[in-house]
């Protein structure tokens, strides 16, 4: 069976708390927010450093064009009775709300059915991140986005400009294209480089509603988790 979707609502309770494997308890302490312009009601996901201008075919949950919010699950990672450990905040997902009704089922946002039940025991279809930072974004306009965001130093410049609400530069920072409205929200990714998947949440009536990108990095339910 391949990995099972995490429980995307305690993701994004503020309070609760993760017992990890390597003795650190996480903590979701903040879920800042921000709205992603998506004009073409088309989106996708990648490594903005890396693959902006060629990622692929876009989620096929396409909302309608509008702005949609992008809502980051920030845990802080703790180590209780060590007084030498560092507190240390990391994004453990991205929430992306396509729509106001509550989710009834969660699924793989990529590959078609068949393929994803083809998966091995705990697989998983994700992007993959080389620079520490994943990102939504207007799939219509990501050729115009890697062109505004040229060859990276005005991606930084926009988590630096977060630096009184973000010291540790989590994200989101937001990016819209001038010429065609299609925006981009940039957050860095749990503990750096990896693959990540996305799921794609359903309404009762079929309808996508949500899509969360996790990084792996607290315990889920049904799954193992081993952190270094």
């Amino acid at each position: 069976m391949p990995l099972p979707a995490p429980d995307v609502d305690r993701l994004l309770t503020l309070g609760a708390r993760y017992d990890c494997p390597n003795g650190t308890t996480a903590v979701v302490v903040a879920l800042p927010t921000a709205e992603l312009p998506l004009p073409s009601g088309t989106v996708s996901a990648c490594d903005p450093h890396v693959c902006l201008s060629e990622p692929g075919e876009p989620f096929p949950q396409s909302p309608p064009p509008g702005s949609y919010p992008v809502t980051l699950s920030v845990v802080e990672f703790t180590r209780p009775g060590d007084e030498e450990y560092t507190p240390d905040r990391r994004v453990a997902a991205a929430h992306l709300r396509l729509a106001e009704e509550p989710v009834v089922r969660w699924a793989m946002a990529d590959g078609e059915e068949e393929e994803i039940q083809a998966l091995g025991e705990e697989d998983y279809f994700g992007y993959g991140v080389d620079t520490g930072t994943g990102c939504f974004f207007d799939a219509a306009a990501g050729d115009e986005l890697y062109d505004l965001l040229g060859d990276g130093d005005t991606l930084e410049a926009g988590f630096d400009a977060r630096a009184d609400v973000d010291p540790d530069d989590l994200g989101p920072a937001v990016f819209t294209d001038p010429d065609t409205g299609g925006g981009l929200v940039a957050f860095r990714t749990g503990f750096g480089d990896g693959r990540y998947p996305t799921w794609a949440g359903y309404g009762a009536d079929g309808r996508p509603v949500a899509l969360v990108t996790e990084f792996l990095i607290v315990p889920q339910p049904g799954r193992p988790l081993d952190l270094d």
